[in-house]
Formats: structure tokens, sequence, C-alpha cells
């Protein structure tokens, strides 16, 4: 998903840090939320867990440049549900970060860009699940459909963010709707094989399912709110 460099340049690029710190804002806002239900160390080693598993996702697992960005089996979903919406953020963040940083130094001035695409639908898919995900469920208990709804609303909202950028950054023309449009069709891929892959390691989650696990994951994968 990292949006392709200069395709937002120049005097753009302030809404770019507007909406990052905004984005960081609310992810302080999430932190503090979860630090009522958890121990610091238990939101430390979630943090570091969807790190190391954003870098995976981004460096590790196959990517393809498509139009303007590169589609990725980002698994936002699936960090969300394991770690909960915070460190989820964090590690989308701090991974991306990391990844740009040591691997892929180009894609660095694109970073307040790619940290508000991916985040603002994590945000969206958390409280999506506050609405419509039962209090008394946890998420190991959740079945197809309601994955499908939340990784579905998260790629959707990465490819509407990704549309937004080219249409922004580059102006509304022929050309930029072409790429656009092309890299919306290769999502697809994503947005059909993610639910599946959410609910595999959900059953693994379960299957794993113990006292001795709680601390390194969310409290509310294996537990009612």
């Amino acid at each position: 998903m990292h949006i392709e460099p200069g395709v937002v340049d120049g005097a753009k690029m302030a809404f770019a840090y507007a909406t990052a710190a905004g984005a960081a804002g609310y992810t302080a806002k999430l932190a503090f939320e979860d630090l009522k239900s958890h121990n610091a160390a238990s939101f430390a080693l979630r943090t570091v867990m969807a790190t190391v598993g954003t870098f995976i996702f981004f460096e590790v697992l196959p990517h393809f440049a498509v139009g303007v960005s590169e589609v990725h089996f980002i698994l936002g979903t699936t960090l969300f549900l394991l770690m909960g919406a915070a460190p989820a953020a964090l590690g989308l963040a701090l991974g991306l970060l990391v990844q740009g940083a040591f691997f892929a130094p180009s894609d660095l001035p694109m970073f307040f860009v790619n940290v508000t695409t991916l985040l603002v639908p994590l945000f969206a898919i958390s409280a999506l699940a506050n609405r419509f995900i039962p209090r008394d469920k946890a998420y190991v208990d959740l079945a197809y459909a309601d994955v499908f709804k939340l990784s579905a609303m998260y790629q959707g909202g990465v490819v509407a963010w990704v549309a937004f950028w080219a249409f922004y950054g580059q102006g509304i023309g022929a050309e930029t709707a072409q790429s656009v449009l092309t890299f919306g069709a290769a999502y697809m891929l994503v947005v059909l094989i993610e639910p599946i892959a959410d609910l595999a390691v959900l059953a693994g989650a379960k299957a794993l399912r113990s006292g001795k696990l709680s601390g390194l994951f969310t409290a509310r994968l294996y537990n009612a709110a």
C-alpha cells in the first residue's frame, strides 16, 4: 500500500502532516483507554508484536507495484483483533517507519501520507466493532460474516485513501483515474484473501486459549467486554 513518491509533494504535504498528527492524537486516546484494562508491560509487548508483524507484512510477504501505489497484505484487521486498536495503530506506524528507514528510504517522504492511509481505516473498524459486535462475544468467537465486514471496511478505507491522495496530489484526470482503478482492482485480491487469513489466525488463537497467554493479546480476544 505504499503510495508512490511524488504523488503528493510540495505545499500539499501540509495536509498529510495534519492528518498524521490527528491520527497520532487519536492513537494516544486509544492507548489511554487500553491502559485502563491492560498493564504497561502487556501494552508494550503487543505494540512490539504489531510492529514486527507490520514489518513482515510489508517487507517479507509478496507485494507489487500497481498504479499509484503498491499492493500489500497488510492484515490490519488481524492486528486489531489480536493486539487491540492502540497497539495495532502504533505497530502499523512503527513497522512502516522501520521498513522505510532501513529497507526502502525512498518511501520515507511519503511516510505521513502512508500512515494516515493505514491508521484512519483502523480507527473506523475499531468504531465499527464497538457498534456491531455484541459485548458478550469474544473476538475468537466471531463468524466469517463479522470478520469480513471488518476486513472489507479496512481494505476499502485503504483504497479510498489511496484514491484521495492520488486525486489530491495529481488532480483529476484520465491518467490518474486509470491508475487508481488499476490499483483498486488489484486490491480486490486482498479483500478476498484477508478475511480468510483473519479467521485462520483467530482459529489458531482459539486453539491456544489459555490464561497464560492473556498478556500477549488484547483482553477482548478471549473475553467479552
